[in-house]
């Protein structure tokens, strides 16, 4: 590689380790390194990156162990050859939600750095709070109550700020922050979100908010496009909403314009030019759809412990089940994500069931092949020529979010005709009958809750996503893939995405990329949709829309939807005692 060639740089301070990668401007990676936080740090109390306060459902990690990363990390690419001159931009990416607080004395020390010495040593007094609350954290939900509450319901807050009350959202945190430590609040001159204030470091003063990253905090009006006052009102209390509004900062529009040159303790400690420029830093689920480039209309289903569903659309149409943030790149582009805490783990008590019922033994295989098989071999639904209702379950061995109840199964029969459904187990061949309807459930209630962000693609064909893209390791099942493609549908099929592990770190990078090189008016997905070379990280493998089949599932999916509703009312029951 010739030595005079720009590089870029992204990041991702995730929960257990920041990671970088360095990339050209035709997007080949060239060096990677990782600080992983349990290995590699001098803190001895946490696990997993976190420290954990069951008492009060605390989860949160001390930032100067992400300042201790951050040196560590660029030593270790400096140790691998790169030649910190040749870097023009630099990205990031950090965990959603979280909140860091700056002192008084923060925006000082940051432009103040001594080579010498390291950021954790000498930004010590940087912060009027040493630790940030984890998106694991479920400390708030008293102060989630209040959110939710505060415009009228669920709903209305939605649309608003994008998603209903979350324990992790940054709104309900600062609230609670400011009630326990009244003291640390009112010594905050600043509040960062994790991807910020990676941003601030670099920056050598306080970075703003990233346009997409905000509207993870319940306190942003997406569509008016600024800070809410009715909620800043509830989340500053006494100290005022003016007070808080400074806190905050103002939030720039332009996801890729140019916060400044790089802080220049980083040129005088690793050689970085000093016209290196930072563009603003996403969160990890932003960076997330940056590094395939999602198009709109394109659907990526991540299938792993739990299942996440990211698309780009043009559409903001938010629900309390769901999260609406605007694009980090491209405007009047939104990003649409669910989140489901059941996935894989779900899928594996189906198989294990199978694979034990198959071979009469406690200790039977954790192979796919009998689960594969029956999954395939089993008529949509259920259904045959003789047994026309349709087979439906829910499958929670956690307790879930989406739809919100406790774990366990249901088992019910739909009949399209007199829209009927019956909670019975009757006509079921358990648990082989499991194997499709466990994957049918999970792709229902995606297509259940984006079928109204779809378009047609075109040639007569009903609305469905252009592309669906699957990750993670339920990636790797055809099965699997094949039902998906059945049920989401596709216009041109089925594909694994593969980006290795560093999917947001390349995200940013990308965002580097673009914000540094693009010409007047040209959309990231313009110049890094040019560049991206799909065949290094995309395989079609399963065929999507299937005339006839997907149809039959759009009718399935009214009779999945009231089933959820079913499943509801128990639950209201049972936590009301009846």
């Amino acid at each position: 590689m010739e030595s005079n060639v720009p590089l870029y740089l992204g990041f991702d301070l995730s929960t257990q380790q920041l990671k970088a990668l360095a990339l050209t401007s035709d997007l080949n990676v060239v060096y990677e390194a990782k600080f992983d936080f349990d290995v590699d740090s001098t803190y001895s109390d946490i696990e997993k990156g976190v420290i954990t306060n069951d008492e009060e459902h605390e989860v949160f990690a001390p930032v100067s162990m992400w300042l201790q990363a951050i040196d560590g990390v660029l030593q270790r690419l400096k140790d691998k050859g790169l030649d910190f001159t040749r870097v023009r931009g630099i990205s990031g990416a950090g965990q959603q939600h979280g909140s860091i607080y700056w002192s008084e004395q923060g925006q000082q020390l940051l432009q103040n750095l001594d080579r010498y010495k390291t950021l954790e040593e000498q930004l010590d007094s940087a912060f009027s709070y040493p630790y940030s609350p984890n998106w694991q954290d479920a400390s708030t939900q008293k102060e989630c109550d209040a959110f939710d509450t505060f415009l009228g319901s669920e709903e209305a807050l939605a649309q608003k700020s994008g998603s209903k009350a979350h324990h992790r959202f940054t709104g309900p945190q600062i609230l609670r922050f400011r009630q326990k430590n009244p003291l640390a609040y009112q010594r905050t001159c600043r509040v960062s979100l994790v991807s910020s204030f990676l941003a601030s470091v670099f920056l050598g003063e306080i970075a703003p908010f990233d346009i997409s990253d905000v509207c993870g905090m319940n306190l942003w009006d997406i569509n008016a496009g600024d800070w809410h006052d009715g909620l800043l009102k509830l989340t500053a209390g006494p100290s005022g909403v003016s007070a808080l509004k400074k806190k905050l900062g103002k939030v720039p529009e332009d996801g890729g314009g140019s916060l400044g040159n790089i802080n220049r303790y980083f040129v005088e400690k690793f050689g970085f030019s000093p016209e290196c420029s930072i563009a603003p830093f996403t969160g990890d689920n932003p960076a997330t759809i940056l590094a395939l480039p999602l198009r709109p209309n394109d659907a990526m289903v991540s299938l792993g412990t739990s299942t996440t569903f990211l698309m780009s659309t043009p559409m903001y149409r938010p629900d309390p089940a769901v999260h609406f943030f605007n694009h980090p790149t491209t405007a009047n582009l939104y990003m649409f994500m669910l989140c489901y805490k059941n996935g894989g783990l779900a899928r594996e008590q189906v198989r294990d069931a199978i694979n034990q019922d198959i071979t009469s033994s406690s200790s039977a295989s954790r192979s796919w092949e009998n689960f594969d098989r029956i999954s395939i071999t089993t008529p949509p639904l259920g259904q045959s020529s003789d047994a026309p209702l349709m087979k439906m379950g829910l499958y929670f061995p956690r307790p879930e979010i989406v739809p919100n109840v406790q774990a366990g199964e249901w088992h019910f029969k739909y009949d399209p005709t007199e829209k009927s459904l019956v909670e019975t187990q009757e006509g079921w061949r358990r648990p082989h009958d499991d194997a499709r309807i466990i994957i049918e459930s999970q792709m229902l209630s995606l297509r259940l809750r984006s079928q109204d962000l779809v378009e047609s693609p075109g040639h007569g064909l009903p609305p469905q996503p252009r592309r669906v893209y699957l990750v993670g390791g339920g990636s790797q099942n055809a099965a699997i893939a094949k039902i998906a493609g059945e049920v989401l549908g596709g216009r041109e099929g089925v594909f694994k995405l593969d980006v290795g592990e560093n999917a947001c770190a390349l995200g940013a990078a990308y965002k580097a990329v673009w914000a540094v090189e693009r010409k007047s008016g040209q959309t990231f997905e313009d110049l890094i949709g040019g560049r991206w070379k799909e065949e290094m990280f995309v395989q079609k493998i399963a065929d999507g829309y299937q005339k006839g089949v997907f149809e039959k599932y759009g009718v399935a999916v009214e009779g999945f939807n009231r089933m959820e509703k079913q499943a509801l009312e128990q639950e209201r029951k049972r936590r009301e005692g009846h």
